[in-house]
Order: structure tokens, then sequence, then C-alpha cells
């Protein structure tokens, strides 16, 4: 399949626009969406049904159907989400997007909300790496003879750096 244009090679499903005069509308079905853009149906549908996204045209059937647009701004979801971005600021920058507007702010503050997170995540993981440094160092240092009761002298003790 196209990673760049999926609905070039969706000849199954090519379907007709209603008065369209000679154009044609692509659509596509979500299990070849979800394969295209790097994502499980079930998070397509999750987006959808939490108001990331809008809704999909449906077909006559119930199907839902995906056109080149609808695509685009999957991808686009899926690279907020790759960046951690919670799912507020998705709904956000999203509507934005899909009202025309340009949602560079918000990014800029999502990213430096994200980044500020990560800082902080990064802090307390060094902290931990340090504390079980310090627990294997202790370990090493004493017998293993300790008690029955005691299922780890290391990691049983309330003793913390």
């Amino acid at each position: 399949m196209n990673q760049n244009a999926p609905w070039q090679d969706v000849q199954a499903t090519r379907r007709y626009s209603i008065g369209a005069a000679s154009s044609e509308k692509v659509s596509v079905q979500i299990g070849q969406v979800a394969n295209a853009v790097g994502l499980e149906a079930s998070a397509i549908r999750f987006y959808e049904a939490n108001g990331i996204v809008p809704a999909p045209a449906r077909t006559p059937s119930g199907y839902r159907s995906y056109n080149e647009d609808d695509i685009e701004l999957l991808r686009f979801v899926r690279r907020l989400r790759s960046l951690e971005l919670p799912l507020d600021d998705v709904r956000e920058i999203v509507a934005l997007r899909t009202t025309g507007q340009a949602p560079c702010a918000q990014v800029r503050e999502a990213l430096d909300r994200e980044a500020e997170a990560i800082r902080g995540r990064i802090i307390d993981l060094v902290r931990l790496r340090d504390e079980i440094s310090r627990l294997r160092s202790e370990a090493a240092a004493v017998k293993d003879d300790w008690p029955s009761w005691c299922v780890c002298h290391v990691v049983d003790s309330e003793q913390t750096s």
C-alpha cells in the first residue's frame, strides 16, 4: 500500500459521490485506514467517540468511510499522540485545525507543558535509579541468612534514602 496516499491503492472500496459531476470521491474503510496511518482500528474509534476527530461519513450499510482529509487528520493525531500530548490538548489542536485555524500557538504551549512533565519524570527516574543502585550495593554486602519470615531483607526494609 502506498504510505503517502493509501486511497490510491484502494480500488475495491472506491465509490463515487452522487452529483459530483466528473470528480471522484475515494473512500476507504477503517481497517485500511488503520494500516495506512499506523493506528489500531480501536484507537480510531476511540478518537471518534471522544471527540478528538469528527466521525467520518457512513456507507449506506453503515460502515465508516474515510476520505483523504480524514486520513491526513488521523496521521496528524497519531503524530501528536506520539509526542505524548494529552488527549485534551490533541482535541483542542485538532479542533483548531479542522476549522481552518493554525494551531501553532497551542502546539507550542502543549509541547512546553510536555517537555516540563518529561523533565520531572527524568528527575524521578534518576532518583529511582540511584535508589536501586544503593539497594543493589547493600544487597551485595550482606549475607542471605535472614529469618524465613523475611522475603528479602533489601526490599523488606523500610529504610529509604
